[in-house]
């Protein structure tokens, strides 16, 4: 021992007090942090990557770095859920009606009911299909309307919009935007009696160009990846109430959004009304 000493250049004594110590300090903290970080991942169903991960931890006082948290998620294999591929099919058809491209992909507003976007999308169960269409708020990004249906109809859109109104209730002289894609549930007559009715101004993507509503597309790649993928719906029933759970349990009130200062769409809001009152 004493030639290991002498090799290693230090005294036999120090080399025993270090056999005898614990972890270094560094070692105590990153294992402590862990412990948050996996409260953090788990209470988000498994779907945050180390950038949300890291925002919780500093809403929690902590001060560690967004590159600690992510060595520390990937030493677990833990990890963002990410890819969902579209439903093949056909996607062509003639348009009955259609609105100018108002919004022209700018997905900024300064408040609330400014601007919403609409979409349908589909999700596979044993049964068949359920789908859904939901309108997002361009403000907060928050689900302020949606609906579910077997069939991928003009009153499926239009029951989503209904929801909107109702939940969001626009001033009467506040006349909302409302975007969509050109599919047929969008250019029927129903579809822009509805709009003109309740004081809506319709504004549609150009034929064939996804980018034009890339906020409803992007709400559900995070729906699929974070959610629908990871699960095997048996009826409809099932789908119905797990896309209900991850709509007004998580996403709107929890899920915390980039474009939202990294609040959830809920918090968003609330912290621009209580600006806005604090200014009054």
């Amino acid at each position: 021992m004493r030639l290991l000493c002498a090799v290693l250049q230090v005294h036999h004594s120090g080399y025993y007090a270090w056999r005898r110590s614990t972890h270094s300090q560094r070692h105590l903290e990153d294992q402590r942090l862990l412990a948050l970080v996996q409260a953090s991942w788990l209470e988000s169903a498994r779907v945050y990557g180390y950038r949300k991960v890291h925002h919780d931890l500093r809403a929690q006082g902590e001060s560690c770095s967004r590159h600690r948290v992510a060595r520390l998620m990937r030493s677990q294999g833990w990890r963002a859920q990410v890819g969902y591929r579209r439903r093949p099919g056909l996607y062509g058809g003639v348009p009955h009606s259609v609105a100018a491209n108002i919004l022209d992909r700018q997905f900024d507003v300064a408040a609330p009911n400014i601007a919403w976007v609409t979409d349908i999308t589909y999700i596979r169960i044993h049964e068949g299909w359920l789908y859904l269409a939901v309108v997002l708020d361009l403000f907060s990004r928050q689900v302020v309307g949606w609906s579910m249906s077997s069939r991928m109809s003009k009153d499926l859109a239009i029951q989503a919009l209904l929801s909107a109104v109702w939940r969001r209730k626009p001033k009467p002289k506040q006349r909302v935007m409302v975007h969509s894609d050109q599919g047929s549930q969008f250019t029927s007559y129903e579809w822009t009696t509805f709009l003109a009715n309740h004081n809506l101004e319709p504004s549609m993507s150009r034929r064939g160009n996804c980018h034009d509503n890339a906020v409803a597309e992007s709400f559900f790649q995070l729906l699929k990846r974070e959610r629908i993928r990871r699960r095997v719906y048996n009826s409809r029933a099932q789908a119905r109430q797990d896309v209900f759970d991850y709509i007004e349990m998580f996403y709107n009130p929890i899920r915390r959004h980039s474009h939202a200062a990294n609040l959830s769409p809920i918090n968003y809001e609330r912290y621009y009304f209580s600006e806005a009152m604090n200014c009054l």
